[in-house]
């Protein structure tokens, strides 16, 4: 019984965690531009809290992936 109790509290308390949010991956953000700018802006408008979670790397990485992707093909690469 009391594995049960702990169980539920522990259950509990992740699901009042912050970090809820999803974690996208650099594929996911280079395919979807509209989520990856809006990534992007809450970082650059949040940078003290936002700067060193995984979803603003992710979207930095992501961004200079298709920077480099539109430069080959302006260039005919």
């Amino acid at each position: 019984m009391r594995r049960f109790f702990l169980f539920v509290a522990v259950l509990g308390l992740a699901a009042c965690s912050n970090d809820a949010q999803r974690t996208y991956t650099v594929d996911e953000l280079v395919a979807d531009e509209a989520l990856l700018s809006n990534i992007i802006s809450n970082c650059h408008n949040n940078p003290g809290e936002l700067r060193d979670t995984a979803n603003c790397r992710n979207a930095e990485a992501a961004d200079g992936k298709l920077r480099l992707q539109r430069m080959r093909q302006s260039l005919g690469g």
